[in-house]
């Protein structure tokens, strides 16, 4: 059984994404991805889907969710960037929280320093999710 990971931020249209974005290229299908937020927005960062372009990842797809109890629950990782005390937790469950900045109204240059950001963070949880080897990477 393949592990889930959660990404949860507010809107659900940034950091959130990239992260879900990455995770899912980098695992080759090993990990089951889901993203959500606290507060969805009406639709993904312009700039996010630009940077992560940029990487060859598209993202333009991707749809601002609310994050749900049932998610959490069937999440075995739960990742939250900036979502403060608005999500669950129920024991036994992972979590991590990710102090990154939202990129939000930001120019690209400084959307590219967080999205790399994310990479590595991405990076040092796959390794921990999945032996080496398995993700096509």
């Amino acid at each position: 059984m393949k592990p889930t990971v959660l990404f949860v931020c507010i809107h659900n249209a940034g950091r959130s994404q990239m992260a879900a974005g990455y995770l899912r290229e980098l695992s080759g299908g090993a990990v089951e991805v889901r993203s959500g937020g606290s507060e969805p927005g009406d639709s993904i960062n312009p700039i996010a889907v630009q940077a992560m372009a940029e990487e060859g990842i598209d993202i333009s797809e991707a749809v601002p969710q609310l994050m749900t109890t049932e998610q959490v629950q069937a999440s075995d990782v739960v990742i939250t960037m900036g979502c403060g005390d608005v999500c669950p937790v129920f024991p036994g469950k992972r979590y991590e929280d990710w102090e990154l900045a939202d990129p939000k109204g930001r120019p690209l240059e400084e959307v590219r320093a967080i999205r790399d950001d994310i990479r590595s963070r991405v990076e040092k949880l796959l390794a921990g999710l999945v032996p080496a080897g398995v993700q096509e990477a």
